[in-house]
């Protein structure tokens, strides 16, 4: 698979992994590179010392290129990408922010950078502001999502009409077909997360591994609004939350009942009651937790198989 993605970012497979909280540890990372595609470290979980021993520890497992995802609302961004730098990090990945924070240094630094943005307007911006490359996530995906609720497949067409730049598609993406699917809608490459969050080397906890496995179509939602729209697996605290804010709490009141590590809890130690446990609409289509190297074997046959589906029908 040659093109603009594969070669931006020297891989073989137009495949990345979504660099997620509590999941995308150096484990991961790179066992996704050592497969041909991009693995990418969550630094948005991770103190600047715990992220420099993760790119230590990835860089020692691979010599695939790698990379890094800065959510840019951090407040120690910038000892983040510093720490990256240090350690000779050459793809950036940004998201939650504004584009032009870091892009010109990490340019000035000939790093790659690609930012997430959820509708045409912020991918606009992020090609202006000088990004290689734009992923274009729609409401499906978990954690995170834009306000305006775009769903993937209306929005990467948009983007890929607008913008110069390639498009990278996310949210909903958990098989062969959605990778050919997001292919065929002018995307250059996907960028998937639920379904590497449930893989033996996830660094999330079995429980929500499993949790994620144990969902159908209808056991995601979407939550905090007001604040922050969030999608994740329904339990005790998603259903509260939701409640919450149809009872009209306020900002103040809704960041109190989220309060801190909310996600650690949920993803990194287990709790399935009291725990954030932030996943895609794509669980529904995901029915094992294997090791990274064998469901990559799984999707690159999963696309052969839709495309000779598709031959078919034509």
């Amino acid at each position: 698979m040659k093109n603009r993605i594969t070669e931006l970012l020297n891989i073989k497979y137009p495949i990345i992994q979504a660099g997620m909280v509590w999941v995308s540890g150096w484990k991961l990372a790179s066992a996704v590179s050592n497969c041909g595609g991009l693995g990418l470290i969550g630094a948005g979980s991770m103190k600047p010392e715990l992220l420099k021993e993760h790119l230590l520890k990835c860089k020692a497992a691979t010599d695939k290129p790698f990379g890094v995802n800065i959510p840019l609302l951090r407040k120690d961004a910038d000892e983040l990408v510093s720490v990256s730098l240090d350690e000779g990090v050459k793809i950036f990945f940004t998201s939650a922010g504004n584009p032009k924070t870091f892009t010109a240094l990490l340019k000035d630094k000939n790093c790659t950078v690609v930012h997430v943005v959820a509708n045409l307007k912020y991918g606009l911006k992020a090609q202006e502001a000088g990004c290689d490359a734009v992923v274009g996530e729609g409401v499906e995906a978990g954690g995170h999502n834009g306000a305006d609720q775009i769903t993937t497949f209306c929005l990467i067409p948009q983007l890929v009409d607008k913008l110069n730049i390639p498009v990278i598609a996310a949210g909903g993406i958990a098989d062969g077909r959605g990778i050919l699917a997001a292919l065929s809608l002018g995307a250059a490459g996907v960028q998937i997360g639920t379904r590497f969050a449930a893989t033996v080397e996830s660094s999330a906890h079995d429980n929500y591994k499993k949790e994620i496995v144990n969902s159908s179509d209808q056991d995601t939602v979407l939550a905090f609004k007001k604040i922050g729209l969030v999608r994740m697996i329904k339990n005790d605290f998603a259903i509260r939350a939701m409640k919450a804010e149809n009872e009209g709490w306020t900002e103040t009141q809704l960041r109190e009942l989220l309060g801190v590590k909310r996600e650690r809890l949920g993803i990194f130690e287990g709790d399935l009651i009291e725990g954030e446990l932030e996943a895609g609409q794509g669980a529904g289509l995901i029915k094992d937790i294997p090791e990274v190297k064998t469901l990559f074997e799984k999707l690159l046959k999963e696309i052969e198989e839709a495309k000779a589906k598709i031959i078919q029908a034509f």
